[in-house]
């Protein structure tokens, strides 16, 4: 019951049902978008929010309670996209250039289902270890880099360091590094001043952003003719597959039951930032309609419905 409960407690919460508007939007053929800049302003409040606020609680971390958790982080997001390739490929009957695309995507990481993962965490009464913004950073790049030699090592894709360029120098992970170290090197007066705005409106805002994600997600779903049926199976069960293993692995390390849970969603999660930049770059062949589609439109909206409780009542019964 309490699982059920929680699952309820997320399906009602105003992050998801602005998604949830955004969607109905769409289907009703509504005009209801944010403008660009907008999206763009709100996207980098969240990005530089969560950088902050990570980056200062770092402060009161001990190096050594974070060497463990970031090692498994790097190992995970090395070993998730050599997984995707290889079984998008024989479920999927994907080449090589798609293989490799969704292999990025998945390797990567949505800051996004991140920050829903933690506030579902927090309005649920788990905590979560302050280092788990670190995660994100470190979550980020490496499955790209890997999916893209994979492709490499099969000789496809454009030359990759011109991608690797573009995830390095992106605005997400510019953001969430420089956040971490502003919130690193800021000290606590000098944060208090800036924390109404990036800690006590954070969810406003999110919930503000993820309106117009609905919109967005339910537009590619709609346009996309490459979401064949399996497809969309391949977008639910990746995700739960991979979050599981997220759970079971942080639990085995130590992370408390709030902290597994947020790692769980972070990597059943799928980028839709970062991965399309560098991958339209290292592979111009790729269909992103299906990546995108897939990432933005099938396996975002099941991790902030579904997911997230998953991954949290898995977390509470291992830990």
């Amino acid at each position: 019951m309490d699982s059920l409960r929680l699952a309820l407690d997320n399906l009602t919460s105003p992050p998801v049902l602005a998604f949830a508007l955004g969607v109905l939007a769409v289907v009703v053929r509504s005009d209801l978008r944010l403008p660009d800049p907008i999206h763009t302003w709100l996207a980098t409040y969240l990005l530089l929010a969560i950088g902050l606020k990570g980056g200062h609680a770092l402060r009161e971390v001990a190096f050594t309670d974070v060497v463990g958790p970031a090692a498994l982080t790097i190992g995970l997001g090395a070993a998730i996209p050599v997984v995707v390739f290889f079984a998008s490929g024989r479920l999927l009957g994907l080449g090589a250039a798609d293989a490799g695309s969704l292999a990025a995507h998945y390797g990567s990481v949505s800051v996004v289902t991140f920050t829903a993962a933690t506030v579902f965490a927090v309005d649920a009464g788990f905590g979560f270890e302050p280092f788990m913004t670190a995660l994100v950073a470190l979550l980020e790049v490496p499955g790209i880099i890997v999916a893209l030699l994979v492709v490499a090592l099969r000789g496809h894709g454009a030359p990759w360091r011109d991608a690797l360029h573009e995830v390095l120098t992106g605005r997400s992970v510019l953001l969430l590094v420089g956040g971490l170290a502003m919130g690193l090197l800021a000290g606590d007066d000098a944060f208090a001043r800036v924390e109404p705005f990036f800690v006590t409106l954070f969810t406003g805002l999110l919930t503000l952003f993820l309106l117009d994600m609905g919109a967005t997600a339910a537009t590619y779903v709609r346009s996309d003719r490459s979401l064949t049926p399996r497809a969309i199976a391949f977008g639910v069960i990746a995700p739960v597959a991979l979050g599981c293993t997220g759970v079971l692995a942080g639990t085995a390390i130590g992370l408390s039951v709030g902290g597994a849970a947020v790692l769980g969603a972070m990597v059943a999660s799928a980028s839709y930032i970062a991965a399309p930049a560098a991958v339209r770059i290292a592979l111009p062949d790729a269909d992103m309609g299906l990546s995108l589609g897939l990432a933005l439109g099938v396996t975002f909206p099941f991790n902030l419905a579904l997911g997230v409780p998953l991954y949290l009542a898995l977390a509470r019964a291992v830990g």
